[in-house]
Formats: C-alpha cells, sequence, structure tokens
C-alpha cells in the first residue's frame, strides 16, 4: 500500500469506541481544552472530483453574479442602506418585504425537509465555509507546505528560514484572498461600480468604509487561517439543528459497522471471515484525511459535515487489498442495522408538502405582485374647501414603478362617479422604472352629491391605453351633514 507513513496500523482486534466516551467532548479539544490542530491528508476519489466541480461552480458564480446585469439591473443586490434590493434583476422594495420573509420561510423548511431526508449534504457540498476552506485556502495550504505529513513536520520544526518563509508566503496569499472574498462581498451589498469607485478614490476618501473593508477582511482571516473547522463544531447553528432533524432513515455517511467489525491489521492471504475479522483493517485513513479530525467508525457525530472525503479513502483502500467498496458510504442507520432500502417517511411527506403549497402562495404573490403601487394620502392637517359649489379636497400621490420599464400613467376616480381632478403639473405622469414620483392632486365633487361628511373613494391609475394598473381606496371630507 502506498502512503504507508500516514497509516497507524494497529495489532489486534479494535473495538467501536462507547459513545459516552466521544459524545461529550469535541473532536479537535484536548480534555484540558487545548485545540488539536487539524492536518488533514490530501483528499482524492470520485467523491472529491464531485465535489470540486460543485464547489468550482460556486465559485464562479460567487465572483461573477455581482458584474451581471438584466435589463441594466443587477442581477443580484440587496442595498439595505439605501433599501435597493434586486432578485434576478426584478427591483424588489420594502413594501414588497413580507414575499422576501416568506421566501426566507420556504427556503427554511427546504432546508429542514432536506435534512430528514440527505443529511448534512449541504454542509460538505454547498456551504460557503467549507467551500472556501477546502477548496480556496486549504489547496493553497497544500500548495505551499504540501501535504499532511510535511504540514505536521513544518508545524514541529523550529522556526528556521524554511518555516518563516512558508507560514509568511502562506499568510500573505491568505490575506489576499480574504480582501478579495470581501471586497466580491459588498459588491452584492452596493454594486460593483460603487465598490470600484471607493477602491479607486483611496482608503481615506471613504474612511468608514476602508475600515469596515478591513474588519470584514480580517474575519474572513481569521476564520479560516486559524478558527477553520470550529466553526462548524462551535459556532454554527445548523450541526445542532441536524441532531433534532435527523432520524434512522435520513441518508448520511455512515460507516458499515457490521461488516468492518470486528477490526484488525490486514494479513495478506489471511481469510478474515474465518478468523472473525471485519473488513475494516483499522489503517486510519477515513481518521487523517477527515477536515474535523473525527473517526467515523465512532458513529454519527456532531463534527462529521457529510464532505465524503473518509468514503474516497476507504474505497481506495478497500480496491488495494481487494475487498468490496462501501464499507463506509451513503446510507441510513436503518439500511445499515437491518438492510432496509430509504423510505419518504410520514414527517418528510408533511413538510413536503407544507413547502409545496409554501412555493405556490410564493409563486402566487410574485405574479401578482403588480406593475405599479399607489397611494393616495391627504397632506396632515388638510381640509376641504368650497368653490363654485364643488367640494374638494387635496391628496398628496406616490407612485411606485416595481418594473423595468418606464410607465406613463394618468389618474381617474373610479368610485363615486361625477369626479373632477386637477392636476398640480400635468394629467400625464412619468414613471421611471424602478423609481418613485410624487405629486398633488386636488379632488372635486357637486356639493349636491355629498351625502355624508365624510366618505370613502375610489381612485384608480391607468396607463395610456385605458388599462388598470393599481387602485386605492381613501377617504373625501366634506361639510358636516345631520343624519336622519
Amino acid at each position: 500500500m502506498s502512503d504507508t507513513e500516514d497509516i497507524d496500523v494497529r495489532g489486534g482486534q479494535g473495538q467501536v469506541v462507547d459513545p459516552e466516551t466521544y459524545r461529550d467532548s469535541i473532536g479537535t479539544m484536548e480534555q484540558s481544552g487545548k485545540r488539536k490542530w487539524v492536518f488533514p491528508r490530501k483528499p482524492k476519489g470520485k467523491y472529491t472530483n464531485y465535489r470540486n466541480f460543485v464547489s468550482y461552480l460556486l465559485l464562479v458564480i460567487y465572483f461573477a453574479v455581482p458584474f451581471i446585469k438584466i435589463n441594466g439591473n443587477p442581477f443580484l443586490l440587496f442595498n439595505v442602506i439605501d433599501r435597493e434590493f434586486y432578485i434576478v434583476g426584478q427591483p424588489f422594495f420594502p413594501q414588497d418585504f413580507f414575499i422576501l420573509t416568506l421566501g426566507a420561510i420556504v427556503s427554511l423548511i427546504f432546508i429542514i425537509i432536506f435534512t430528514i431526508a440527505f443529511g448534512r449534504i449541504f454542509c460538505g457540498w454547498i456551504c460557503p465555509q467549507t467551500i472556501f476552506m477546502e477548496s480556496v485556502f486549504r489547496k493553497i495550504e497544500y500548495w505551499i507546505e504540501g501535504d499532511r505529513n510535511r504540514q505536521m513536520k513544518l508545524d514541529r520544526q523550529e522556526w528556521n528560514s524554511e518555516k518563516i518563509m512558508k507560514r509568511s508566503l502562506k499568510w500573505s496569499v491568505y490575506v489576499v484572498i480574504s480582501l478579495i472574498i470581501t471586497h466580491i462581498m459588498f459588491m452584492y451589498i452596493v454594486g460593483y461600480e460603487e465598490v470600484l469607485d471607493i477602491v479607486s478614490q483611496g482608503p481615506f476618501t471613504h474612511l468608514t468604509n476602508f475600515v469596515v473593508m478591513i474588519l470584514f477582511t480580517a474575519a474572513f482571516y481569521f476564520v479560516f487561517a486559524w478558527f477553520r473547522e470550529q466553526v462548524c463544531t462551535l459556532v454554527c447553528p445548523y450541526g445542532r439543528l441536524q441532531g433534532v432533524l435527523i432520524d434512522k432513515d435520513t441518508i448520511n455517511v455512515f460507516y458499515d459497522f457490521k461488516r468492518g467489525e470486528n477490526r484488525a491489521k490486514w494479513r495478506k492471504g489471511e481469510d478474515r471471515k474465518a478468523a472473525g475479522k471485519g473488513d475494516c483493517i483499522d489503517c486510519h485513513q477515513c481518521v487523517v484525511v477527515c477536515p474535523t479530525g473525527i473517526d467515523i467508525r465512532d458513529g454519527q457525530q456532531l463534527e462529521c459535515v457529510n464532505c465524503t472525503a473518509c468514503i474516497d479513502a476507504c474505497d481506495e483502500v478497500m480496491e488495494k487489498v481487494g475487498l468490496p467498496k462501501g464499507l463506509i458510504r451513503y446510507a441510513s442507520e436503518n439500511e445499515i442495522e437491518n438492510n432496509t432500502e430509504f423510505k419518504f417517511t410520514g414527517r418528510m411527506k408533511g413538510f413536503a408538502i407544507v413547502l409545496v403549497l409554501l412555493v405556490g402562495f410564493l409563486g402566487f404573490l410574485l405574479y401578482n405582485r403588480g406593475e405599479m403601487e399607489a397611494k393616495f394620502i391627504k397632506p396632515a392637517g388638510s381640509t376641504f374647501f368650497v368653490r363654485d359649489g364643488k367640494i374638494s379636497n387635496t391628496y398628496n400621490y406616490t407612485f411606485l414603478n416595481k418594473t423595468n420599464d418606464k410607465k406613463i400613467v394618468t389618474i381617474k376616480v373610479i368610485d363615486p362617479a361625477h369626479a373632477e381632478i386637477t392636476f398640480s403639473v400635468s394629467q400625464k405622469i412619468t414613471v421611471d422604472r424602478d423609481k418613485i414620483s410624487k405629486g398633488t392632486i386636488n379632488i372635486s365633487f357637486p356639493e349636491n352629491e355629498m351625502k355624508l361628511s365624510k366618505q370613502n373613494i375610489t381612485i384608480g391609475v391607468y396607463d395610456m391605453k385605458g388599462n388598470l394598473i393599481d387602485s386605492y381606496q381613501t377617504y373625501f371630507e366634506g361639510p358636516f351633514k345631520l343624519q336622519f
């Protein structure tokens, strides 16, 4: 077998660790509280190739999306400060926040259903922490310092010229990448043009922005240079949530203990089954390759992010010794214990039904969001006035164009009839795309048609083809009238 220096072969037969001895502590921490630094071996294999493809695709998307525009609008923008939001080029406003909130709820339920069915695949395949750590920063570390054994040797040796050069180079590259990640992140908030403009003007022109950039860069550097896997084990709430969601039917990365036990070192030509030995040769390759430093053979653990590195490592060993692959694989606990196939449980079906209903409702809201939102509000302290036998009220209007096209609209009173509208500027009002237009109008009714001192009126906004775009109900004031 290759990589023998990585293999910790033990004599005798190993046993599964008692759950009480490992579930009451974190695998990357000593009993004294001192951190155990993890030096994972560089993974390789089928699942690693798949994960690399997914990671590179998501990284390309992350770095490219801020520069993509649709109809002149950013593809994705969350400018909380200026209250500008764009999703797939469509503008959203604070008035649409309930839609975004519902979208967040739908996403949360989707994650819950996905976790119930497939465990922490999100953590190992899609999570930004994992992608940046394993596909960017860890690969740079391998490139500069070498694989597991070389990193361990470098860590143990004195601070000589080699160690200073390699660590300085690695940390410098980490700082540069953290800066790039921070700048791209800010492009999702204010747009790439604004970020490039701030950068071109120098740090002291926008001192606050510069300080914020430095703080976020330092945070990224701290996470990926030092904190690392502890984000998953100590900080991330999703790891705790999975303990509530998963059950024996959930698909996870599992060690087939029924096939693997009892563990024993490999002896060429030995009939392991006759000797009462399992397929696990106790080579520890699944341990040394784990980025969170756990032994998957001990069972499901908080630290496991389903990264599949142990699957590839074990399959490689099984292939070399001539044993079937899949000793560590994607499976459910029931599948391993009882040889049952994956099934869609009642809990999964219930959550799925809720998800379908919410997605349908969200689609309905997006479809019926309307092209324009109109409001007609009486100015504070204003009242009616009477002139030439007509009663008039003043209204301030606000039009919000939610489309990517310029709108030319006009205003009509839908109910009651016989209204007369006087515009402050022009009867035809132009509202630019994803902009707000404000103005004032006067609405008059013949005094003899006023039946109440305060009555409801409905005002409509129409395009130039006469189509109703939006309507708004408000009230109209007049002289006090006795009711009999």
